[in-house]
């Protein structure tokens, strides 16, 4: 934004400095051809045409130097369409002069310099977006010497630029000095063709149009504005000259220098592109068949990427390769010829005993053109055998084949043996990578399941005045089945549940993320816990696949009530800890596993229970994992344990609480290698 506004700012000043420009120029001449003395000073047009320039100058630099999404045609394209906008505009005024005719208007001299002065802006403006646009072009790939070089450039122009007004120069040997300094610059400079050999063959020959364009603009206005600075040095000598600024002739100078250089480089250049283009077309094909075994699924899309890339590198008309598979048996995979010609061919030079296509054991690459000139009913006059080799071992062999006779060169053999080797190389080493990469797709399966289940876990608890919620989740495998979740359901209730499905493994994370769509579904809907579970268990009775189910504890928390609303599917009793009174209890209550029983008795198989907490209240929910925690011996944690540690910190917090269970696990199993998933969710009341 800053940038386009800077833009806009340089072009208002160009176009302010170019009015002044006009208007004290036309009253300096008035004053001359009546022979007063003018009320404006006579440098005021050269001061403004000085600015005109430099404005310009930024204008182009913060409209074309700073976008980088120009490519270099695109750069041609902005030199071209400047010029043609300019010229445009200039033929205008030719037109506009045509139509007045022989009138005094068209021979008034103020009328024709004011005409001089917008061709001359028009002129100066597009030689400012060439300068800028060849700028880009010479700077590219640029090194130290180079930025050095234009801005010396850079400054010895801006000093010719301001010698008109200034007498930066004390006489005209220090003048002469900055031009051959200059003119030695421009020539270094436009010898910088390094953008030239990243063109196509096609975006040559635009390039050359566009420039053959912009020299046809610059010869016109170079035409057209000395045609009106004669006119008017004819009547009077109180003008802006062309000619005179000697800044217009370097800029002009070194636009049309470029111009030329680049015009004869791209020409010279054009024999080689398609070779250029068939080299990189041959290099990014040798990466493809190197980076085959990383991309494709299957062998069979290796050999593809041999057969096309063979084939179009050396023009073939088609290609056979042979491949040992299993059981030394080898296969046989065609490109643009039928399987039954391919091994007619095969037939026809073994019977003839020609070493290269049929006999494994060689590993020369031979031209077996004269061979296939008494094979009668086939198009092919040209053929050429590669072997396909590993580590010494021939694993196939790749036959490309011409309809013209001696089709292939060397070049052409050097170019498929790169190939053929490198594929042979690829091939050995999918069939080496295929098992690991399998286990390597299963580890990222799993990754990426471990990331989903964590993104399925919440990141913030619910909270409110009257309680607080800390949680805590591991699981024993890369993804497990434990679940919490806590939901705002209105300003004084809030739902929780935790829950375990069963098994281990991407199966329990799936049926996890059901679990979390059904409990956020359920749960807006304020619905009594009980039926909370009826509803879950009909959602989850046809997901489950027979022997699956998910055990679960649905809580309402009522804080206008003080009091917990909960129903039991099967899950873990609740630690319930009543501060008043000091002592722990186990919630043990009826409820059967969601998706235990699939029809519609599971109502008689759960129940809603109720219960008022107090200030100081803790609720531990926990999965099995934590009291099937097993020491050295065997034994389990279990629930008296668990009560034991939650009554050690019960005037904790519950992040504290949390962490001294956790750690108790630790110390109690002697390894953080976990068999089962720890899962906890510690609600205090306050």
């Amino acid at each position: 934004m800053k940038t386009k506004a800077l833009a806009r700012f340089s072009f208002l000043a160009a176009t302010i400095a170019w009015l002044v420009m006009l208007f004290s120029d036309v009253t300096v001449l008035f004053s001359d051809l009546k022979g007063l003395i003018p009320d404006l000073p006579v440098w005021l047009p050269k001061v403004m045409l000085d600015l005109y320039v430099i404005s310009l100058y930024y204008y182009y630099k913060f409209k074309i130097e700073r976008d980088e999404t120009l490519n270099f045609t695109d750069l041609l394209w902005r030199v071209f369409a400047t010029g043609l906008v300019a010229t445009v505009l200039s033929l205008a005024l030719r037109l506009l002069d045509f139509l007045l005719g022989s009138t005094k208007l068209s021979s008034n001299i103020f009328f024709i310099e004011v005409q001089y002065l917008m061709n001359l802006g028009l002129f100066i403006s597009f030689m400012t977006a060439a300068f800028t646009c060849w700028k880009r072009l010479i700077l590219y790939q640029k090194s130290k010497w180079l930025i050095r070089g234009w801005t010396l450039f850079e400054f010895a122009l801006l000093a010719v630029l301001l010698s008109d007004i200034v007498q930066l120069f004390q006489g005209e040997w220090m003048l002469s000095i900055v031009s051959v300094l200059t003119g030695l610059l421009a020539l270094v400079l436009s010898a910088n063709m390094k953008w030239v050999a990243y063109l196509n063959f096609r975006q040559k020959w635009t390039s050359l149009l566009l420039l053959m364009l912009s020299f046809f603009y610059l010869g016109y206005f170079f035409y057209t504005t000395n045609r009106f600075s004669e006119e008017i040095a004819a009547q009077s000598s109180a003008f802006l000259e062309f000619n005179g600024h000697i800044f217009n002739i370097y800029l002009f100078s070194f636009v049309i220098l470029y111009g030329i250089f680049s015009f004869l480089v791209i020409l010279f250049n054009l024999p080689t592109s398609s070779v250029f283009e068939q080299k990189l077309e041959e290099v990014v094909n040798f990466q493809r068949i190197s980076q085959s075994v990383q991309t494709e699924q299957s062998e069979e899309s290796v050999y593809d990427i041999l057969l096309e890339s063979s084939v179009s590198s050396v023009f073939a008309d088609a290609a056979w390769l042979e491949i040992k598979g299993d059981h030394e048996q080898y296969r046989l995979q065609t490109r643009n010829i039928p399987e039954a010609e391919a091994i007619r061919i095969q037939e026809h030079l073994s019977g003839r005993n020609v070493k290269g296509v049929l006999d494994q054991s060689t590993d020369k690459t031979r031209n077996l053109s004269s061979h296939l000139a008494t094979l009668k009913g086939t198009r092919f006059r040209s053929i050429m055998a590669f072997p396909v080799q590993v580590k010494g071992e021939k694993i196939g062999t790749l036959a490309l084949l011409k309809e013209l006779p001696d089709g292939f060169n060397k070049e052409m053999t050097q170019i498929v043996a790169a190939f053929a080797n490198q594929a042979g190389i690829s091939i050995e080493n999918f069939r080496l990578m295929k098992e690991a990469i399998q286990t390597e797709r299963y580890k990222e399966e799993l990754k990426i399941a471990k990331n989903v289940q964590k993104s399925l876990l919440p990141n913030r608890l619910e909270s409110g005045a009257d309680f607080e919620i800390a949680a805590f989740a591991e699981s024993a495998d890369e993804v497990g089945g434990d679940y919490y979740d806590t939901l705002r359901i209105s300003d004084h209730q809030v739902g929780l549940i935790i829950a375990d499905v069963s098994g281990k493994g991407t199966t329990a994370a799936f049926h996890m993320s059901q679990m979390k769509g059904i409990f956020h579904s359920l749960a807006q809907q304020a619905l009594d816990p009980r039926e909370f579970m009826i509803r879950a268990n009909q959602a989850l009775r046809y997901c489950l696949e027979r022997g699956s189910f998910i055990s679960a504890t649905y809580f309402m928390l009522d804080m206008h009530e003080r009091k917990i609303h909960y129903s039991r599917a099967g899950h873990c009793p609740v630690l319930y800890y009543r501060a008043a009174e000091k002592q722990s209890t186990f919630l043990v209550d009826k409820g059967a596993a969601l998706g235990m029983v699939k029809g519609q008795d599971y109502c008689h198989h759960v129940e809603t229970h109720a219960i008022n907490y107090a200030v100081g209240d803790v609720m531990v929910l926990y999965t099995d994992g934590i009291t099937e925690a097993k020491n050295p011996k065997g034994e389990e944690f279990g629930l008296e344990r668990l009560k034991e540690t939650m009554m050690e910190v019960s005037a904790g917090t519950p992040r504290e609480m949390q962490e001294h269970l956790i750690r108790r696990l630790y110390e109690y199993t002697g390894t953080e290698e976990i068999d089962d998933d720890y899962t906890t969710m510690i609600v205090k009341f306050k």
